[in-house]
């Protein structure tokens, strides 16, 4: 069974080192975490299961990697400027702050009507550019992955000779001044995206985004999640981001509910469209805002020798709820009976933090210590992940803190293992808890099958 409350994982989380509070020592800073030591592995493993299935496995997609400081043109042209805000007000009486079209004229917080006029509140976060910082020269952090793509769209198709279709890919950091950031990691005003631009001809763009839900569906299936705890919501006409023909959220049931995991949006030509020059030559369906400073057109000759602006098909996921969705998804309590219990995190082997957990059945013996390091320098060549020498003393609490952090395989070198000929270890799993013995000649064929099935 998943986790059921946030505070289960909150409480692992810090417990076992995934993630920590950011500034913690300072009474830390609202809406913004650091990954720990097994958090960053988890993480960095998620984001590669994404690049594979996005780019590696097909031959079609792209990858980039763009700033995270951004021109402010791009953010002025791309419609950011004028939408990224809401309308807030403040409680006088409590000094809560809400959207206004929200809480209906009444705090939510006390009840009182005592409220501020609504004002503008930004949700991009600005910096200044250059030595002097008298507000004349600014860019943002970006709100979003997905504009540098755009932006980029001629470069990649220029150097890499693309046709329709086809798709740029990029893993990175965004920020939003969230006005309430909540439920942990899910909204947060420092957070990474995983996000995809596949490009296609105006007409097939809604036979493409039927593809991009099913595919993605299955690699979220793939990651753990099990498809009763999915919803797709299909967003209604009135309620489509401007910029957007239609709209699909991978939606997943996380402690504090249902809630959005990815989003899947058709954006038609608008994006392209806002970016390009010469807007007037290209018959875009959009409603663009009128651009005179691009250089670029930015379009694709077609095999008919046509220029044509492409439509988008964006899938987006955001990696930290990713995180969030497959530890609620592994978390297991079991009751083992007598009165004893375990916390296991049945991670999918190529999502755990650690592959295999070597523990030594007495850390103070020399020899067995000595084969222990052996052991960990010959098997991080089989290039599997991380291989974790764990030195507690105590086999029965390693058992349980690698069941608690997702670690599939825990092997244990013994005193048969040294004294004994052929040379043998013992192989225990995380799911089933059974051992077997194996040896240690045979260890590498059998790991890298294990892994790799």
């Amino acid at each position: 069974m998943a986790a059921t409350s946030m505070d289960q994982l909150v409480s692992l989380c810090k417990r076992r080192g995934f993630i920590f509070q950011n500034a913690d020592i300072y009474g830390g800073l609202q809406g913004v975490y650091d990954y720990g030591p097994l958090g960053v592995e988890l993480k960095n493993n998620l984001k590669a299961a994404w690049w594979r299935a996005i780019v590696y496995e097909r031959d079609d997609v792209e990858g980039l990697d763009a700033a995270i400081l951004t021109n402010r043109a791009v953010l002025h042209y791309s419609g950011h400027e004028d939408t990224f805000s809401d309308p807030m007000v403040d409680c006088k009486k409590c000094k809560g702050r809400f959207r206004a079209d929200h809480i209906n004229g009444k705090c939510p917080n006390c009840g009182s009507t005592d409220l501020t006029e609504p004002r503008p509140f930004n949700l991009m976060f600005k910096t200044a550019i250059g030595p002097v910082d008298d507000g004349s020269v600014f860019g943002y952090l970006r709100p979003e992955t997905a504009q540098a793509i755009f932006t980029q769209f001629k470069n990649v198709v220029d150097s890499t000779s693309r046709k329709l279709p086809f798709g740029i890919a990029q893993i990175g950091k965004s920020f939003r001044n969230e006005i309430t950031p909540r439920n942990f990691i899910f909204r947060v005003r420092e957070f990474e995206q995983a996000e995809l631009e596949y490009f296609v001809m105006p007409g097939e763009d809604e036979e493409w985004h039927e593809r991009w839900k099913e595919a993605r569906i299955a690699w979220w299936e793939a990651q753990g999640l099990k498809r009763e705890n999915m919803n797709i919501y299909t967003t209604p006409k009135e309620d489509l981001a401007h910029y957007a023909k239609a709209c699909y959220d991978i939606e997943y049931q996380f402690p504090h509910g249902m809630e959005e995991l990815e989003g899947i949006a058709n954006r038609t030509d608008y994006d392209l469209g806002n970016h390009t020059k010469a807007q007037d030559e290209l018959n875009l369906t959009s409603h663009c805002h009128e651009n005179h400073e691009s250089t670029q057109k930015l379009c694709i000759l077609t095999d008919d020798n046509k220029w044509v602006v492409p439509f988008v098909i964006e899938p987006s996921m955001g990696v930290d709820r990713g995180v969030l969705a497959v530890m609620t998804e592994a978390y297991t309590e079991e009751d083992l009976g007598g009165g004893n219990s375990r916390i296991v995190l049945k991670l999918k082997k190529h999502l755990a933090p650690i592959k295999i957990a070597i523990i030594p059945l007495k850390k103070n013996n020399e020899q067995i210590m000595s084969k222990c390091h052996e052991l960990k320098k010959e098997l991080m060549k089989l290039g599997i992940g991380r291989v974790a020498l764990e030195n507690t003393g105590n086999i029965g609490k390693a058992y349980r803190r690698h069941d608690e952090i997702g670690t599939p395989l825990c092997l244990t070198v013994d005193f048969e293992t040294i004294e004994q000929q052929p040379e043998t270890v013992t192989l225990r799993d995380r799911d089933t808890m059974e051992q077997i013995r194996i040896k240690t000649a045979e260890l590498k064929t059998y790991l890298r099958d294990y892994f790799m099935e």
